[in-house]
């Protein structure tokens, strides 16, 4: 069914939202974002946007699956922004994006995020920036691929020890996106029909920090290289990390912290990551990183 998107402004419908949170992160998640922090927020300059299905008569089963939003229609997903000040100039801090399983493929994050950005374009702001795990493929491919984000900031366990079963124990490292809503970059990735490929000269010159081998239905990183000077690197990584946090934590950890010594030596000298190459077939991704 065809969804439809709103900006969210009643107690009811930030009720809607806790519940969603808990939905998409988990029951036990105790870290969810409540009605008056979402109420003051929105009061004050915050974006709180809805995407929402009119329900199914025979939805009954999965009902319990996403929050209601009444009779005819259901909560799905949403896309949460508060005020932020960097430099010393107001900008949208993008604390979360929530979309339930079964529309995670459809599309509705990225209408979610395009809409965050027309509400941050009217306030007369130029920059949203959001925390994201940098080992979860499917989310750097729409940050960068679909969206247009740059990242030279690494942050360590940034949240602590998260209660969700999506983290499972594994540090809350975060690359920190930034996305500079008026960028000819950014307007170039939203307006493409599909993710605009690189040069082939760019990918030729970029040398490998890093290579993955197979280990079983595993896949690993090898001959990690924190030495390299070259103008553009790749930094790769595999897909499906949260099916690995679950089924092999210990692989899990070691690639968190294998990544997380690559990107804090790289950023640190100055480079950036600027783009993100899927590859499902063999279920990896790759970053670019680049320096001036």
């Amino acid at each position: 069914m065809p969804l439809t998107y709103r900006d969210l402004k009643t107690l009811e419908e930030f009720a809607q939202v806790v519940e969603l949170e808990r939905v998409i992160w988990g029951p036990a998640y105790d870290e969810v974002v409540p009605v008056p922090i979402l109420a003051v927020t929105v009061l004050r300059g915050g974006v709180l946007i809805g995407a929402v299905e009119p329900s199914r008569p025979s939805a009954s089963a999965s009902a319990s699956a996403s929050a209601s939003t009444g009779d005819a229609e259901r909560l799905i997903g949403f896309v949460y922004s508060l005020p932020g000040i960097k430099d010393g100039k107001p900008m949208q801090w993008s604390h979360m994006l929530g979309v339930v399983d079964e529309y995670r493929n459809a599309g509705a994050g990225r209408e979610l995020k395009l809409l965050q950005r027309e509400r941050t374009l009217a306030m007369g702001l130029d920059l949203v920036e959001w925390t994201y795990d940098p080992m979860q493929a499917m989310n750097a491919h729409l940050n960068f691929a679909k969206l247009g984000v740059v990242v030279e900031e690494y942050e360590e366990n940034v949240y602590g020890e998260s209660s969700s079963p999506l983290h499972r124990g594994n540090p809350t490292d975060r690359f920190v996106a930034q996305w500079w809503v008026r960028a000819p970059h950014v307007e170039r990735r939203i307006a493409a029909a599909r993710p605009i490929a690189l040069r082939t000269d760019e990918i030729a010159n970029a040398q490998s920090v890093n290579r993955i081998e197979a280990n079983g239905e595993w896949l690993e990183s090898v001959d990690v290289d924190l030495s390299m000077e070259s103008r553009r690197l790749l930094v790769h990584i595999p897909t499906g990390f949260t099916d690995m946090l679950a089924r092999n934590p210990e692989l899990a950890l070691a690639w968190r912290i294998c990544t997380r010594a690559i990107f804090t030596t790289y950023f640190e000298r100055g480079y950036k990551a600027v783009d993100f190459m899927l590859d499902r077939a063999n279920r990896r991704g790759s970053y670019l990183l680049a320096r001036d």
